[in-house]
């Protein structure tokens, strides 16, 4: 016999919000991977008529891109836990040390977001009965199980998201004509990240020509500046 679905729990795995840690990460994992990749691609062919130097510099961006990220992300995350965890642990002592302030100030919380005195005092009351930290993370710190954010699982989606969106620059390196490679490699970057960016916006409920223009707008100018400077100081080397 398969198990009664809470219909509550139903709805609330349905709104996007829940998704909004590991998406960002994996989406700025992506773009990051593209553009980068790309625009590393794109500078060196600028400056060589040499396929192996721009394979090389493609690999090295993509390898290190993809750990940087995850370890920067990770780092990052990890901060940003270590200071949830040390205002949940001042709530911990403030609620030892003065109760009764803290459920005032709980109740000032509810009122404030438009429950009578009367009202906000009793939630305040019943809630704190029931669970008094949990109750003052959640609604004086803000702190709940959508925000919080767990430092592997963001180093994991930037990390792998960077590494299959630069593979796909890199892999243009080895298979197109040398002497058209910088025109494939904006047009299929471009494409990329005009895929993502539609991806990106129906996992998160948003408008997808808005996420097209956005993430293609910048891209296009992180490349042109690339190439640039590619340009600029090639050498043919």
């Amino acid at each position: 016999m398969s198990e009664k679905v809470d219909p509550l729990e139903e709805y609330l795995e349905e709104h996007y919000i829940h998704r909004s840690n590991w998406l960002r990460a994996a989406v700025l994992g992506a773009n990051d991977g593209i553009l980068s990749t790309a625009s590393i691609a794109i500078g060196v062919a600028a400056a060589s008529d040499m396929r192996d130097p721009i394979i090389l510099a493609t690999l090295a961006g993509l390898v290190a891109g993809a750990l940087s990220m995850a370890a920067g992300e990770y780092v990052s995350v990890s901060s940003q836990t270590d200071l949830e965890q040390a205002d949940i642990e001042r709530e911990r002592k403030e609620l030892e040390e003065m109760p009764e302030i803290e459920l005032q100030r709980l109740a000032d919380i509810y009122e404030q977001r438009g429950l009578k005195k009367e009202t906000a005092q009793l939630v305040a009351k019943e809630l704190t009965e029931n669970d008094a930290l949990g109750a003052h993370v959640r609604d004086e710190l803000g702190i709940n199980e959508i925000s919080q954010a767990n430092p592997i699982q963001a180093a994991f989606a930037s990390g792998a998201a960077f590494t299959v969106g630069g593979a796909l620059p890199f892999l243009i390196t080895l298979f197109v004509p040398i002497h058209q490679m910088e025109y494939i490699l904006y047009g299929s970057a471009i494409l990329f990240l005009a895929l993502l960016g539609a991806m990106a916006a129906k996992a998160g409920g948003s408008s997808p020509t808005k996420a097209i223009l956005r993430i293609t707008f910048w891209g296009t100018i992180a490349m042109g500046l690339t190439a640039l400077v590619g340009y600029i100081f090639g050498v043919n080397v």
